[in-house]
């Protein structure tokens, strides 16, 4: 980020010396300060060089909101604000504008991209269904990604409420979710979805080896007639699974039993899924396990969000009211879909 005449708050925020109680919790919703750097070419235009934020994801979803009432600041000319109001007019009745989103589909192993034109056609009645698309794989919803995202926004919102020094104007907030399915391992064998600590790569219990075969780790198991998989990112790969378990078990009630290898939460469900309602298409009961996790395995999803493009902060001795609208506008939209 290029440092300008604006940009002094900001400088402050990542002072070294900075002791200022509210400045320092700031930095926790920022990204992570490198330092400046100024290009060979330029050497009298400095630069902010920053964390990427996305740098730790393998399949990251990115959606860019510009959050507040007003993307104008306060020194803004006539002109300058009716050219900012005429590009979204319900900016000021929304508190929020998504400026751009990029989606990554299990189902076709792609991305899916949308840009700045398509956050200006939301309306109020359609905001709903446009934030919802950020957070739908091609299969499902990830409702762990969304609970994880309000309880993030709503530490950024306390600061917000706590504080009476600055204003922020045409700031965004940078949502980051995992795309891809984290390593699990799928049993076709007991009634119960159960989760496992952690096992040796390529090893279980008993003996049992992986045979890694396109990201699908079957598991072959003769003395009990359990068959396991162990999947790392397209659920459609679990069509491949299903039928080496229909050869295998064509007459027997078969149910999943999932394994997430990293997670220390042990969750159950009562499911049983019975050949007849499989009828060769497992990927339905999948969903289930991966976008319906209970509350525990959803707040551990790998989630960011970090408010960026804060060049134009302001002093202020007032609460920063269209900021705080936008935040909460903002929930109460996640809230909605989580909830429908």
């Amino acid at each position: 980020m290029r440092i300008t005449a604006d940009c002094e708050v900001q400088c402050k925020v990542y002072d070294s010396d900075c002791c200022d109680s509210i400045l320092l919790e700031l930095r926790e919703y920022l990204p992570k300060y490198f330092g400046v750097w100024s290009p060979p070419t330029a050497p009298n235009d400095t630069y902010l060089k920053l964390e990427d934020v996305t740098r730790k994801f393998n399949k990251p979803c990115i959606m860019d909101v510009k959050i507040g009432q007003k993307s104008y600041d306060p020194y803004a000319s006539a002109e300058k604000i009716q050219q900012q109001v005429s590009k979204y007019p319900l900016m000021e009745e929304i508190g929020f504008l998504v400026l751009g989103m990029r989606v990554y589909h299990l189902s076709s192993d792609s991305y899916e991209t949308q840009n700045q034109h398509y956050g200006r056609s939301l309306t109020k009645e359609t905001v709903k269904d446009g934030i919802s698309k950020f957070f739908h794989n091609g299969y499902c919803l990830r409702k762990d990604a969304i609970a994880a995202s309000i309880q993030k926004i709503e530490k950024i919102l306390g600061w917000f409420e706590g504080q009476k020094q600055l204003n922020f104007y045409a700031s965004s907030l940078l949502f980051v979710y995992e795309g891809s399915c984290q390593a699990t391992t799928v049993r076709l064998s007991d009634m119960t979805l159960a989760e496992k600590r952690g096992v040796p790569k390529g090893l279980l219990a008993g003996g049992d080896i992986l045979e890694y075969n396109n990201n699908i780790h079957v598991i072959n198991s003769t003395e009990n007639g359990k068959i396991e998989a162990s999947v790392g990112r397209g659920l459609s790969k679990f069509y491949a699974l299903h039928k080496k378990a229909y050869s295998k078990r064509h007459h027997s009630q078969l149910s999943l039993k999932v394994e997430n290898l990293e997670q220390d939460n042990v969750w159950k469900s009562s499911t049983c899924i019975t050949q007849e309602h499989l009828n060769g298409n497992v990927i339905p009961q999948l969903e289930k396990v991966f976008c319906h996790m209970p509350a525990e395995i959803k707040e551990s999803a790998s989630v960011e969000v970090r408010m960026i493009d804060f060049a134009h902060v302001f002093p202020s001795n007032t609460k920063d009211e269209g900021y705080v609208y936008g935040l909460k506008n903002l929930i109460t939209v996640l809230q909605n879909i989580l909830d429908n």
